[in-house]
């Protein structure tokens, strides 16, 4: 089978494990492109019938999946809506930065066990870990906020599916476990992963760890790109990613976070994926950085 079908059977099969999908690029972002105007605010199919919202096409219909599919002939990849049900911690493992020892030293320091879950083995070297969060529980996207090299899935995020492939190579399945139920977060773990509480004491602010410069960097350019007004997305976008594409040039941000980053914040404001893409890339010879 072709890459674009292997995707679509995965996706297919995790539906079948209850969870919505839809097809991803190659560069692990949205591939369809949006059907509204810039500064729309839809957010979704359910709302206006047409393909292009990203996480918002997502969907646990195989009919609506294969059809998304077919709008999508290049999709070699498929998103996981995470959220209600599924929170991902992405453990990346780049450069000096290790999400697996700083998760493991968090484990030590707070007093809390890793449980052995559904665990994705990333091109790079790192892994997506699937857990649940207890009902009604609402976890916030972040980027480096529970350590460096921890990113958080939840709310309006997604995690690329295993039996995708990226630009480094395809997502599989850890070898030692499988796909099992994901597991709870452990309270200490999410404690870290909440806002802090309105009357939140002064000793509990130093648990968190320290975010390293390049993350609060990379996440301040994405904030940006998410804050700006209708009319002005393309330059905020532009602006953001020369900025980040200077970081890649001196050493501090790869190259393919700055691409998934802030195309992916682009796509969820409204921008077409190709649009984006050619922004960023734009952006990047400008600087000196991408060819």
């Amino acid at each position: 089978m072709s890459n674009h079908d292997n995707a679509l059977a995965a996706a297919l099969h995790a539906i079948e494990q209850g969870y919505e999908t839809f097809p991803l690029s190659i560069n692990k972002t949205p591939i369809i492109r949006s059907p509204h105007d810039k500064g729309h605010n839809c957010q979704g199919m359910h709302q206006c019938g047409a393909p292009g919202h990203g996480v918002g096409d997502a969907s646990s219909d195989p009919d609506i999946v294969r059809w998304l599919f077919e709008q999508a002939p290049k999709a070699v990849g498929y998103g996981i809506r995470c959220g209600a049900r599924l929170v991902g911690l992405d453990l990346d493992r780049k450069e000096k930065v290790d999400g697996v020892a700083t998760l493991n030293r968090l484990a030590g320091r707070h007093g809390f066990e890793i449980p052995q879950t559904t665990t994705v083995c990333t091109p790079s070297g790192g892994f997506h870990l699937w857990l649940a969060v207890p009902g009604g529980t609402i976890v916030p996207n972040s980027v480096g906020k529970v350590g460096p090299g921890i990113d958080v899935r939840s709310s309006r995020g997604y995690l690329v599916g295993p039996g995708s492939i990226g630009r480094k190579g395809e997502y599989v399945l850890h070898p030692k476990t499988g796909y099992i139920e994901p597991q709870p977060i452990p309270e200490q773990l999410l404690t870290l992963m909440l806002p802090p509480a309105p009357r939140q004491q002064p000793q509990r602010r130093t648990a968190a760890m320290s975010v390293d410069s390049s993350t609060r960097a990379l996440q301040g350019l994405v904030d940006v790109v998410l804050k700006s007004s209708p009319g002005n997305r393309n330059s905020a976008l532009y602006w953001a990613a020369s900025k980040a594409w200077a970081h890649v040039r001196d050493g501090h941000i790869a190259a393919s976070d700055v691409e998934a980053e802030l195309i992916g914040a682009a796509v969820q404001i409204g921008l077409g994926e190709a649009e984006a893409h050619r922004t960023v890339a734009s952006a990047g010879r400008g600087s000196g950085v991408a060819a």
